[in-house]
């Protein structure tokens, strides 16, 4: 990949100017971020945004519900503004729904039990308002269904897929869950036509230049499916020599980010085919297993991995770092801390969450 090519996705990605003043702000550029390690979202905020803090993440799901967690690309959960919910889902959902019958008959539930067990979450989010995982797993235990492993997590998957629930408040530092209708009203229809070509157009906004294989690959949609998104786009649609793809009115490009510690399952590390141009020969120390762990990035590349203990970032560099580079991840990390300190979500259920 071109140094040209890179230092244009991390400038669409806002992290060469991380000038967004809210969290919904940069969920409109990368349009979904992801988000099944709550912390890598919260860190995935504050590396493309000035002034915020983890709070204001908290206040966006809370109580200004602009933004909203569940289950969408790749069966996987992603962060999206709540207006984006609708045609995203009805676009990625269905491409997960045989391989979580699959997972659920694996796991020992067999499909009509997985019905009842959905019945009996919806119900009691209708009666109690939000709920985290361990209270859900006590009512579909009850309800003599199976919950042990991996069990309860494809029945709230299933519930998701239908469109039935979402993550919504956050309840002891979690989203917890809530039925889709009390927390983001009635759905609206959705022109399958239309919603492919908005997730062609806002793809390559948050990730060009790339191709269709590289938004097939980041949305979980067939290959079909893209490449009539991208011809739905028309005259907006840019083909580069080197046939990657942009989209007309993209935000102009700029330098590349000074270091910056990014989190668990950054977006810069999920949102193309390869990732090899971030990572490098890094790339089995980066990720294993499926886990994606947090990076320091510097002039674009990985440097180094990094923890959070004790209330103190903890680097593994790849290599010694000067004194300049260290300074500066040193002086991150400190901000890090900070911003992920002022995070005191209220317990959403000191109100009605349900907007009645």
């Amino acid at each position: 990949m071109t140094g040209d090519v890179s230092t244009l996705r991390l400038s669409a990605q806002l992290l060469g100017d991380p000038s967004a003043r809210s969290p919904t702000e940069v969920a409109d550029r990368l349009l979904a971020i992801q988000a099944q390690d709550f912390r890598g979202a919260q860190l995935a905020i504050r590396a493309r945004s000035t002034g915020l803090s983890a709070s204001d993440l908290a206040d966006a799901l809370n109580q200004e519900r602009s933004l909203v967690i569940t289950t969408l690309n790749r069966g996987t959960l992603h962060l999206v503004r709540s207006e984006d919910y609708g045609w995203l889902h009805a676009l990625t959902a269905p491409t997960v729904v045989t391989a979580n019958a699959r997972r659920l008959m694996q796991e020992g539930v067999a499909a009509d039990a997985a019905d009842r067990a959905v019945g009996v979450i919806v119900r009691a989010l209708a009666d109690e308002g939000p709920l985290g995982r361990d209270a859900l797993r006590r009512r579909v235990t009850a309800a003599g269904i199976e919950t042990r492993g991996q069990a309860l997590v494809h029945i709230l998957l299933l519930a998701a897929l239908r469109g039935l629930v979402v993550r919504g408040p956050l309840i002891d530092g979690r989203p917890a869950f809530v039925l889709t209708g009390d927390w983001l009203g009635a759905p609206a229809g959705v022109d399958r036509d239309a919603a492919l070509a908005e997730l062609a157009r806002r793809y390559l906004t948050g990730h060009g230049p790339a191709a269709a294989g590289d938004l097939a690959k980041w949305s979980g949609l067939a290959l079909r499916d893209v490449r009539a998104g991208l011809r739905i786009l028309g005259s907006r649609l840019v083909e580069r020599e080197d046939g990657l793809l942009t989209v007309r009115g993209a935000p102009a490009p700029v330098a590349l980010p000074a270091p910056r510690l990014l989190g668990p399952f950054d977006p810069v590390l999920l949102g193309w085919r390869s990732r090899e141009d971030i990572v490098g020969s890094h790339g089995g120390i980066v990720t294993t297993n499926g886990i994606f762990r947090p990076i320091a990035l510097v002039e674009g590349r990985a440097v180094a991995t990094w923890t959070l203990r004790a209330g103190r970032v903890e680097l593994a560099p790849f290599a010694p770092l000067d004194t300049a580079t260290a300074a500066a991840l040193d002086a991150d990390a400190r901000a890090v801390v900070r911003y992920l300190a002022d995070a005191p979500p209220r317990d959403p259920r000191a109100t009605d969450q349900r907007g009645r």
